[in-house]
């Protein structure tokens, strides 16, 4: 008998998972993954949507845009920052550490 395939994290499929700024409103998240299989069930996986990654974010979904890259191996989200970069308030200027929230994403096995 089969044992099911237990959800995996995004971190632990990603090769790379960054965050940054894309000009003082805007900032963009890089997954890169390790292979296809990996990417396959990245990008099947409603965890992964815009909608869900704009609810992640505290976003309009409407304004979460997301790329999907299969030739890379990536997904590129794209989504406005809370606060301009640098104005008083902001605790990441560089948007380097927006990407945490999504470590923890568990994605179920792909299809």
């Amino acid at each position: 008998m089969l044992s099911p395939v237990k959800p995996q994290t995004l971190a632990s499929l990603a090769r790379v998972l960054r965050s940054k700024n894309a000009g003082p409103t805007l900032l963009t998240i890089d997954i890169f993954f390790q292979d296809a299989a990996g990417y396959a069930q990245a990008s099947d996986s409603p965890a992964l949507s815009s909608a869900s990654v704009a609810a992640l974010y505290q976003a309009d979904p409407a304004q979460v845009q997301r790329h999907l890259l299969p030739t890379l191996l990536a997904i590129k989200y794209a989504l406005p920052r809370r606060l301009c970069a640098g104005t008083p308030g902001d605790g990441d200027v560089y948007g380097a550490q927006q990407h945490a929230p999504m470590l923890g994403i568990l994605l179920g096995p792909a299809r």
